[in-house]
Order: structure tokens, then C-alpha cells, then sequence
């Protein structure tokens, strides 16, 4: 069973549809209890970084997250999700991630010209680095994936699993032991997002 940590930013009602779309058992919940049991844990998170990691601390779970990772279960973030397994978020300030890769979140528009928009959004595909991570099984390399941010991963070279050119090269999809991350929305991605899901569900500590 797949918990999902609901803690009041994510997206959830696309992420559980495309779970129960797959046949897997999921439960979207802010219970420890349910988080301790699980299988795999997802957290999504959509929004400012500073305000989920508030939200995701008065949730008291962090301690229960620490824990679960600790003890090798697997842990999916996805998108702001991702960016809050990295150690610092330079989003309207400095900010403690959990800490879980290393790594910063920066802002894109430090690094890409002008005439790229931003927030990036939109389909980009994957350029893979390591095809034997377990949650490319049933992706390609060229791939497309679906991306809305405006921050990125940097410094974050050896977890770096895929990445995709928005004149920088922005991590798609790291991995540290048994902590995974997709910067893109593996649910607003079609039949590629739907196989990676798959692929993380079967996934075990």
C-alpha cells in the first residue's frame, strides 16, 4: 500500500486517479499510524516552499518521515515534493529542506536568458543518465514528461538519475538510496508518468 502524505498542498486528486488507474492501493493521509504501515510513501506538493515546509511541519510528521526513510522505506517527492528532499531552498529567501540529497533549489531565472518564460511549463523529455534506476523499467530515453516550476535542483550531481534541457540542465528525476524525486509530475504525464508510478510501486525497502 502507497501512503500519500496529505498536507494541504498537494495534488492530489490527479495523483490518486492515476494510482487507482494502475491498480495500486493508495490512501491519501496525515495519519502516522497509516504512514508507519505503508508500503511507499508519496509526497506531492504544489506552491511556495516556505509555506509547504511549514504546513508539512505542523502536520508533526516530519519525525515520522525521518524515521520510515531511516529504516529504508521508499519515499517519492514530487515536484515541490522533490524539491523539499534537498538540503536548502533559495525560493524568497533561505529556507531548511529535509535534508534527505544533497543539493540547493534555485531559482530559474538566475540561470536562463530572458526570452525563456518562466515558470517553465509544459512537455520536455527525459535525457537519461543511469538506465538502470527502478523507476526508468518502463521508461525510454526521449521520453516526455510534464514540468510546471519556476525553482530547480542544482548542486545535486550524484543523485542525478534523468534531466531535461531548458538551457540548463534541469534533474527530472533523482535518487539518493531509497529516497527518489521527479521535479515534473509524473500524474500529468500520460502514459510515461503511469509507468513510473508503476515502476515506484514496485519498489520495496
Amino acid at each position: 500500500m502507497t501512503a500519500i502524505i496529505n498536507y494541504g498542498v498537494g495534488n492530489l486528486f490527479s495523483l490518486t486517479g492515476s494510482l487507482r488507474h494502475l491498480g495500486i492501493e493508495a490512501i491519501v493521509t496525515a495519519d502516522a499510524d497509516d504512514i508507519r504501515k505503508a508500503d511507499r510513501i508519496i509526497l506531492p506538493g504544489v506552491g511556495a516552499f516556505a509555506d509547504a515546509k511549514q504546513k508539512l511541519l505542523d502536520t508533526g510528521l516530519v519525525p515520522v518521515l525521518n524515521e520510515e526513510v531511516g529504516n529504508g522505506k521508499p519515499l517519492l517527492g514530487i515536484c515541490l515534493g522533490m524539491q523539499m528532499l534537498f538540503q536548502k531552498s533559495y525560493e524568497y529567501g533561505e529556507h531548511d529542506g529535509l535534508g534527505y540529497i544533497k543539493g540547493d533549489v534555485c531559482p530559474l531565472t538566475d540561470d536562463v536568458p530572458a526570452t525563456l518564460k518562466v515558470p517553465h511549463i509544459g512537455w520536455n523529455k527525459l535525457i537519461i543518465r543511469d538506465r538502470s534506476n527502478p523507476l526508468l523499467r518502463y521508461t525510454n530515453e526521449g521520453d516526455y514528461v510534464y514540468y510546471v516550476h519556476s525553482y530547480y535542483a542544482k548542486h545535486c550531481e550524484e543523485s542525478l538519475i534523468a534531466y531535461s534541457e531548458y538551457h540548463v540542465d534541469v534533474p527530472g528525476l533523482v535518487n539518493h538510496k531509497n529516497v527518489f524525486g521527479t521535479q515534473f509530475h509524473p500524474e500529468k504525464s500520460g502514459s510515461v508518468g503511469l509507468k513510473m508510478l508503476q515502476a515506484f510501486s514496485e519498489v520495496t525497502a
